[in-house]
């Protein structure tokens, strides 16, 4: 495993790696990791026991953009009725597989310039708070940290604490020497 990948990974996906959040969006210079896909076959690998999936959704624009996600949890968050509602909306099909939903995803960042807002919802953020979003087009939120929360501003806030507190321990780990492997195969 590569440490400069670790430390990446810990950096923006360690609440994925813990179990705490289904899903995390990382960006990577393609100069830089050029041979980021072959890579992640270690990844896919040593993680695949707990449920954790490694998947470029996208290889545009001189970026990678890896979703790292619990399988199960991303499931089961992407099942919910009021998010099912919502991705109709931006012509996903209904009670689709995960793998379709992600095809779909796929295609929407491919075809525009920006982030699709329902991004969100794929990213475990709570439904009120991508809804908020989108309809105030990012404005007006009652706080901002890992996401603009339009919703429960105070238990967001405490979850936001448990992701930081989750990042910077395993980023700690990282820095001494740890590899990602190491630091969740007790966990």
């Amino acid at each position: 495993m590569n440490h400069q990948l670790d430390r990446l990974l810990a950096a923006y996906c360690s609440p994925t790696l813990a179990g705490i959040k289904p899903a995390s969006l990382v960006s990577f210079d393609r100069v830089q990791y050029a041979d980021l896909p072959q890579q992640l076959s270690a990844y896919q690998t040593a993680f695949a026991q707990r449920g954790i999936r490694f998947e470029i959704l996208c290889a545009c624009r001189g970026r990678f953009l890896l979703l790292v996600y619990h399988k199960t949890q991303l499931e089961q968050h992407m099942a919910d009725v009021r998010v099912q509602r919502v991705l109709t909306k931006f012509g996903y099909p209904t009670d689709a597989p995960l793998e379709e939903l992600l095809d779909g995803l796929r295609r929407r960042i491919a075809a525009q310039s920006g982030f699709p807002h329902e991004i969100g919802l794929f990213l475990g953020y709570p439904i009120e708070d991508v809804i908020g979003f989108i309809r105030n087009e990012g404005r007006g939120c009652k706080l901002c940290g890992y996401w603009k929360v339009y919703g429960d501003a105070e238990a967001a806030s405490r979850l936001f604490d448990r992701l930081s507190r989750v990042c910077h321990a395993v980023k700690a780990r990282v820095e001494q020497g740890e590899t990602l492997l190491q630091v969740f195969a007790a966990a």
